[in-house]
């Protein structure tokens, strides 16, 4: 292969063909590109030596690593590649540039920042994710998607600052900018880059971001943002803070809180939105722990997630697309006029359940076992909670009240062609990679090949009994409480609403505190002004009457005390300064 392509990040290569098919007016050759990039990409990476600095470059003094793959980022970069060719096919039935290009420029950061090996470099695509990604909310072309592509801007770029700031300290403080794994929190600069990863990964309380933005983009791009921003930070979590004790329970309360807020949910593109921070939080609490086999099950349950999420961001894209709305109060019986789509939505929903067979039951295992020879049991007992709790938000509710529960009356035709191929897909791959390896190149066994730690993985045995029994327990125990609280009555009603989450402190609170100052202000605003305005103003008129070369100690004799007391003064300050410095 020539050398150059050889230093090529297939992540630049997406973004150069994203930033080209903005300008291309041609329809078809555009999606062509978009299409083509994935596919060279995929091919470029395939080639690629790990552990091997491909590209390295000095600037300014500080050493880049441009290029560099190793067992880590290789998994993040294909599933991203991956993401970006089931994008592009997606949205093949659109006719938007500005959307097609973005999209591709977006991926093509993610997979860029995966294969960097600076923290400097990693910055610079990290910016790149946020301001490309925005116009996958702003396609939709709403006032509330206007609004929401604002905030979410402005959190992205305070994780970027916060980032840079802390990639400062450790500059500072080493001489250097590898990017490396810190040993502790109290490190210099590791907090501030905690934090920007936390924002980023929609840590609790860091998380509103992610409800606010996903589920008002447009059709295309909420699929597209499902698959990158939450899983570059987890990448960079697993890069910089494996075995940090802070992240077992911060993705434990990450996996649990999304449950209640998802169940009370009515629109269903923002219970995914939930399930991606439950789903987030499994893979942080494995880094948390940080043995090899918790390591593997993060990696594999992020390549998992990227397929599954998409899958079912992508069906819920189509019931948007041909019906208009994805409230589960004017949704249901969608199963006589989109068969596939629920086909595709189902597979989608009995991956993320874990399903044995599907690609979850062969990631999440590894998290749950390595969390249970940590001996955390009360951690063990939250992700048993939580993984009963995405089956009920994720598996249940959202094929439920979308393609059956009640008979909305809507018939409406079938997603187009591209949009079939693309979950069809996605569909194959979460079957593909959850299986016993029964047919040479496909099975779970492909997938743990390619993780970081290759021996652990490919020594796991996923298909053990106790496995398989446990996971069907909570399967059949959590489908039996749904069925029940239906029955009953019991079961929260899908109804318009507006659920509120831990945003309520500052946009209710926070909106109505500063209401009221501003109420307060206007009425004694002026009255203060006037007051702060002729305070100043008369001391003006006495300072400038008593030093203004036409002023009072301008006059006479005055003029010769004057340079004898400055004198006296400027001798007294050059006494006290040398005896200070004595």
């Amino acid at each position: 292969m020539p050398a150059f392509l050889t230093a090529l990040n297939p992540g630049w290569l997406l973004i150069l063909a994203g930033i080209v098919a903005i300008f291309l007016p041609m329809r078809r050759v555009r999606q062509g590109i978009a299409i083509a990039a994935p596919l060279i990409g995929i091919a470029l990476l395939a080639m690629a030596d790990q552990n091997v600095n491909h590209l390295t470059a000095s600037v300014m003094g500080l050493d880049l690593v441009l290029y560099r793959v190793d067992g880590l980022s290789f998994v993040f970069g294909l599933a991203f590649l991956i993401a970006a060719l089931l994008n592009a096919i997606y949205a093949w039935h659109t006719d938007d540039r500005v959307q097609d290009g973005m999209a591709l420029a977006y991926g093509g950061a993610a997979v860029a920042a995966a294969f960097c090996g600076d923290l400097m470099t990693l910055f610079i695509f990290w910016e790149i994710t946020a301001v490309t990604s925005v116009f996958m909310v702003l396609g939709a072309g709403t006032r509330a998607s206007y609004f929401a592509s604002m905030r979410y801007l402005g959190v992205q770029i305070l994780s970027g600052v916060l980032l840079l700031a802390g990639i400062a300290y450790v500059y500072k403080d080493t001489g250097g900018i590898s990017l490396k794994a810190f040993e502790n929190l109290a490190e210099p600069g590791a907090m501030l880059i905690f934090i920007a990863f936390g924002i980023k990964a929609a840590f609790p309380f860091l998380h509103n971001w992610l409800q606010d933005s996903y589920p008002k983009a447009s059709v295309v791009g909420a699929v597209v943002l499902s698959a990158f921003t939450t899983k570059l930070a987890v990448y960079a979590c697993a890069r910089m803070f494996p075995g940090q004790d802070a992240l077992i329970w911060i993705g434990a309360i990450m996996t649990c809180f999304p449950v209640f807020f998802a169940v009370l949910e009515n629109d269903l593109r923002k219970v995914l939105a939930y399930s991606t921070n439950n789903q987030i939080g499994f893979m942080i609490c494995a880094i948390g722990v940080g043995t090899p086999l918790a390591l593997n099950g993060a990696v594999a349950h992020a390549f998992a997630d990227i397929m599954f999420k998409g899958l079912l961001f992508m069906s819920m894209g189509a019931v948007l697309y041909r019906t208009g709305t994805t409230k589960a109060s004017e949704l249901g019986g969608l199963y006589r006029s989109m068969p596939w789509t629920t086909v595709f939505c189902l597979v989608g929903a009995v991956s993320i359940s874990a399903m044995p067979l599907f690609s979850a039951f062969v990631t999440k295992s590894m998290i749950l076992s390595a969390v249970a020879h940590a001996g955390l049991p009360i951690i063990w007992l939250m992700l048993m909670f939580a993984s009963a709790g995405v089956l009920e938000h994720s598996g249940i509710k959202i094929p439920y009240f979308a393609f059956f529960g009640h008979d909305s009356g809507r018939r409406v035709k079938e997603a187009p062609f591209n949009m079939l191929l693309a979950m069809g897909m996605a569909a194959f791959i979460c079957i593909a990679i959850g299986i016993p390896a029964v047919v040479p190149g496909l099975g779970y066994e492909w997938l743990y090949n390619l993780l970081p730690y290759r021996e652990e993985a490919m020594s796991y045995q996923p298909f053990t009994f106790d496995h398989i029994l446990t996971q069907m327990q909570l399967l059949v125990l959590a489908t039996f409480a749904f069925v029940v609280l239906k029955r009953f009555g019991l079961y929260p009603p899908e109804k318009p609403g507006t659920i509120l989450d831990t945003d309520w402190a500052y946009r209710k609170v926070g909106f109505g505190m500063a209401k009221w100052l501003g109420t307060v202000w206007g009425k004694v605003g002026p009255a203060m002004t006037a007051v702060f305005f002729g305070i100043t103003g008369r001391a003006y008129d006495r300072i400038e009457a008593a030093f203004s070369p036409r002023g009072e100690l301008a006059r006479g004799g005055l003029t010769g005390a004057m340079a004898i007391w400055t004198a006296a003064l400027l001798g007294l300050v050059l006494l006290l300064a040398f005896v200070t410095v004595g």
